[in-house]
């Protein structure tokens, strides 16, 4: 994802296209970024983040009214707290220096996870992961597929097990796409299939990213996470969320209190009723360590997170 001046435009990997087709999105006007947001080709809370910093500076250098741009990309995916929090940030600065200053923080960011993450792994560690939260959905190196990267680098990681991870499939489409082009041993499974690997003994940790953290640690992220966190804890395998302070939400009390997306019926079946929240909330006892670029936090999380934003 990059802003050019040449337009000006905000130039980004259309990853509704992946892992078929590499093709680059141009987005002119806010308009086109809350269509590009809300239609998934720009995903991931980090990444949705510096897409709507981007976004803010876009609409400055066009002359749009920047309450009114605020407005429509808040209102675009409402449970990722990033997309806010970006947009909080260039109240004051709505640049394109000052969006680029964001991106290259928010990579920085993930790096210091990812470190701090891998630390976690012992020699010969095979995870599961949920979801797709690499570079695709940070605008860089990635938060939870960052600690996998790391882990490996460091050669302590033997495999990663990839979540297909319905409806959409980021987990078969995207995180194994990323895994793939780092040299990562991986396997994609059903997500239904997590809990027989795990009672073969094959499974040694599950690493998520997360979409919002209140400030209990209740931790929201892709449906089928809390399922993975109940099965984790039934077998004593640690569930470790990786995620940018960012992404904690202090004036979230409780995960009760995060707005979960409601998605179309249509991403699940063209014919009958169907439900399809896009996010779950897995609660705070469940989750084993918070790592976020400061370093490792352990529960209780109203504590631990607290100094952080």
């Amino acid at each position: 994802m990059r802003y050019e001046e040449d337009g000006p435009r905000v130039v980004l990997l259309d990853q509704r296209r992946l892992p078929d087709e590499e093709v680059e999105l141009e987005c002119r006007s806010v308009a086109e970024m809350v269509e590009a947001i809300r239609e998934l080709a720009i995903r991931g809370a980090p990444a949705i983040g510096v897409a709507a910093a981007y976004a803010v500076a876009l609409a400055g250098e066009l002359g749009a009214d920047l309450d009114e741009a605020a407005a429509q990309l808040a209102a675009a995916r409402p449970t990722a707290v990033n997309l806010a929090w970006a947009l909080e940030q260039m109240r004051d600065d709505p640049t394109p220096a000052h969006a680029r200053a964001l991106h290259e923080e928010e990579v920085e960011r993930c790096r210091a996870m990812a470190g701090h993450a891998a630390g976690l792994f012992a020699a010969g560690t095979r995870a599961l992961t949920h979801c797709n939260a690499g570079g695709l959905a940070t605008g860089g190196y990635g938060s939870a597929v960052g600690a996998l990267r790391t882990a490996w680098q460091r050669g302590v990681l033997e495999r990663v097990w990839v979540d297909e991870t319905r409806p959409l499939l980021q987990g078969s489409r995207l995180t194994a796409w990323e895994l793939e082009s780092a040299g990562i041993p991986h396997a994609v499974i059903a997500d239904s299939a997590a809990a027989s690997l795990m009672a073969a003994g094959d499974v040694d940790c599950v690493v998520t990213g997360a979409d919002r953290i209140a400030a209990n640690g209740d931790t929201a992220n892709k449906i089928g996470t809390y399922s993975l966190a109940v099965l984790a804890a039934h077998h004593d395998i640690p569930l470790y969320v990786v995620a940018p302070t960012s992404t904690v939400d202090l004036a979230t009390p409780t995960g009760s209190d995060i707005p979960i997306e409601e998605r179309a019926a249509a991403e699940i079946t063209s014919r009958f009723p169907a439900r399809n929240p896009a996010f779950d909330v897995t609660p705070a006892e469940l989750i084993g360590a918070i790592v976020t670029e400061h370093g490792v936090h352990r529960a209780p999380y109203a504590q631990s997170l607290s100094a952080l934003v």
